[in-house]
């Protein structure tokens, strides 16, 4: 209780506040631009912190990481072009309720379901930090390889009308993720003598091609058509359309706690990061969901869930880094080097030298989700005006932000060509009816897996026991078999009454 109170003491000050709020403004802004991840905006900032006092300097940052896993949702909504690449599970029904001209709503779900699932991976991480560590640091090679084969299996659940489809799509995705130097033996695959290759494709190339350039030759070749619908999206006059009633919030409340959870435990683990959090959680969703049909056509459960996951993982990721010192992915990396340069040293024996200004950086997690709501309801009413702006100038305007995105996170004009070439790839599976998810998700995947799986074989001696003696291996493993005879009894149903309406 005395550090409680000394953290207070620390915390409450002008200062403090006012760097959450600096932070947090920023982080959404450039969450909310393609290309300009969280990392980017953490990143940027690290220079202004190096006078500041410790609780101040990471409480602002902090609050830019937290915005920016949330701004990537304002351009996934409005503009099908996810900010964040944890933000693409987003796109998947917040562009379609856009369309059905609920932009706002989809906007305000995704707000609220951020803040919830930021608020619950806080507490998780003030009250069970030490606990959660431990459970993840027992996530070697075989479980890890494990969680992933489950976590391939959401695939199916993203899979559009087509499971055929999507599983081409998905094997499309492992093969353009085997794309660069073996992790294991360094030897290049799949390059064709390009130099550029040799770390494989970008992912922010590849979710800018896919989802925005694609979007802007979709409307290109509406316009030449002399199509209609070659317009961005209306907004609904009615109400209902622009608000989250308490009916729906209601309605939604299991699924993001079942998001919550979901993203708590994957960032709690090194390596897995808001991306997978948000597709995992999408999937289970939809398992969970009374109306699974709605998923991909517009659902509010889909939006809830898709932000809760990925938001989860922005407080769950320091659990590992405060506690181990051992960062859960590239955005909490540099917050480690934050840490250090103020004289903060992650691991055990931070809980026991600085206990209260630990103390005081969860209050600061606490405040940011409360600035994060202040500020983000302001900002998607300024946003959602983008509807009004002629397409004319909007599409152009993608695209220019579509380049400038690309290539600046390598600062290389080969990232911008890959990003034309998935735009022409993805704008080909669009007319074909290919959904992209299953694509995106293996490819983000196919490194995690091939790594943890050669790493498994090589532990045991070539032998495959190694995936079942473990037991939270083999619960994952038990749940992939389940999911897949879940699948097949679906589609039967799905045949039979079919069957029974022909007749």
């Amino acid at each position: 209780m005395e550090n409680l109170i000394l953290a207070f003491g620390i915390f409450f000050h002008l200062s403090n506040v006012l760097s959450i709020f600096f932070g947090v403004s920023l982080g959404i802004l450039m969450g909310s631009i393609p290309g300009l991840t969280a990392t980017m905006a953490i990143a940027l900032m690290i220079p202004l912190t190096f006078y500041m006092p410790p609780v101040a300097a990471i409480s602002m940052l902090v609050g830019a990481y937290k915005g920016g896993c949330y701004g990537g949702s304002i351009p996934a909504i409005l503009i099908n072009t996810p900010g964040t690449p944890a933000a693409a599970a987003t796109v998947l029904d917040g562009y379609p309720m856009a369309k059905q001209g609920k932009s706002l709503k989809a906007l305000k779900m995704a707000m609220y379901a951020s803040i919830m699932g930021d608020g619950f991976c806080d507490i998780a991480l003030i009250l069970v930090a030490p606990p959660l560590a431990i459970v993840a640091l027992k996530m070697g090679p075989p479980e890890t390889s494990s969680l992933i084969l489950f976590s391939l299996m959401v695939i199916t659940m993203v899979a559009g009308k087509s499971l055929t489809k999507g599983l081409i799509a998905a094997a499309a995705g492992l093969l353009l993720g085997t794309v660069g130097l073996d992790p294991m033996l360094s030897t290049r695959r799949l390059g064709f003598g390009l130099i550029q290759l040799d770390e494989g494709f970008s992912l922010i190339p590849m979710l800018i091609g896919l989802f925005a350039v694609s979007e802007v030759l979709v409307y290109a070749a509406r316009k030449l058509s002399g199509s209609k619908k070659a317009i961005l999206h209306e907004r609904s006059p009615k109400p209902e359309d622009n608000r989250v009633s308490l009916k729906e919030i209601k309605g939604v409340m299991k699924i993001i706690g079942m998001a919550s959870c979901v993203g708590t435990f994957l960032g709690a683990i090194p390596g897995i990061g808001p991306t997978v959090a948000a597709f995992v959680s999408y999937g289970q969703a939809k398992k969970m969901s009374k109306n699974p049909d709605q998923f991909g056509k517009g659902s509010i459960e889909g939006v809830a869930a898709a932000e809760a996951g990925n938001n989860a993982v922005a407080g769950a990721n320091l659990i590992p880094l405060l506690t181990l010192g051992i960062p859960g992915d590239i955005g909490a990396a540099v917050l480690l080097g934050a840490f250090m340069m103020q004289g903060l040293h992650p691991g055990p024996l931070l809980f026991t030298e600085h206990i209260d200004l630990i103390y005081a950086i969860f209050i600061s997690l606490l405040c940011a989700n409360v600035i994060m709501f202040l500020v983000a309801s302001q900002y998607i009413k300024v946003a959602n005006r983008v509807s009004d702006v002629p397409t004319a100038l909007i599409f152009p305007a993608v695209l220019v932000f579509c380049i400038i995105g690309a290539f600046a996170i390598n600062q290389s004009l080969f990232d911008v060509w890959a990003a034309l070439a998935f735009g022409l790839f993805g704008y080909v599976m669009k007319r074909f009816d290919f959904p992209v998810a299953p694509l995106l998700i293996a490819f983000i995947l196919e490194p995690i897996l091939e790594r943890a799986f050669r790493q498994s074989l090589l532990i045991s001696g070539g032998g495959l026991d190694i995936f079942v003696t473990s037991p939270v291996s083999l619960a994952f493993l038990v749940l992939t078999v389940f999911s897949i005879v879940m699948l097949i009894r679906g589609i039967r149903k799905k045949k039979i009454v079919i069957a029974n309406e022909e007749e």
